[in-house]
């Protein structure tokens, strides 16, 4: 059994109050396309700029608004912008990572954490999960062979389990460019 494979470039999730501030009062999240996890989508909304020690960066902003402003970078994003000591972490585990200055059209905000490297994970069902014989937060490896000479057993990948959850792996741009994963690619569990 397989599943699709995703890329998650670098984007953003801010908190309502941060929309205010970086689109303005009364702002609010537009949907330009829905995402593959259900309640999740791209917003028609400018790019939020990233301004870090020694670069900056446009990003996308993901809705729906969230409790609190989470930026996901690669590696690469994060030496770009010059933040050192970037975790890998699972989305939503923010305390203690590094801030910056976000940078909207209508103002300024500066976090004081935020920035993670997303985790790999693939995103299960209840159903999904029992079926590929896994649970909620267990550790697997994932094959990702595309066909073009740069097959990948990406390690240290965990399962999230949840109703609210559509079958998906997500590996950010470095992840994806080491495996020549462009276009639709699926992945097997290899252990």
């Amino acid at each position: 059994m397989d599943f699709l494979v995703e890329t998650s470039a670098r984007h953003i999730h801010l908190t309502d109050a941060a929309i205010e501030t970086l689109y303005g009062p009364g702002a609010k999240l537009e949907v330009k396309k829905m995402l593959s996890q259900p309640g999740q989508f791209a917003c028609t909304n400018e790019k939020i700029k990233l301004c870090g020690p020694k670069g900056e960066l446009m990003v996308s902003v993901l809705g729906p608004a969230r409790k609190a402003c989470q930026v996901e970078l690669s590696f690469t994003d994060a030496r770009a912008l010059g933040l050192k000591d970037v975790p890998v972490r699972e989305s939503g585990d923010v305390a203690g990572t590094p801030g910056i200055r976000l940078v909207g059209p209508a103002g300024e905000l500066e976090i004081a954490e935020g920035c993670i490297i997303a985790k790999r994970h693939v995103h299960m069902t209840p159903a999904d999960a029992a079926a590929f014989g896994v649970s909620n937060g267990q550790i697997v490896s994932v094959k990702v062979d595309t066909g073009k000479g740069r097959a990948v057993v990406f390690g240290d990948t965990v399962i999230r389990v949840s109703d609210k959850f559509a079958l998906a792996m997500h590996i950010d741009t470095d992840e994806c460019n080491a495996a020549a994963a462009f276009g639709e690619v699926r992945g097997e569990i290899v252990g």
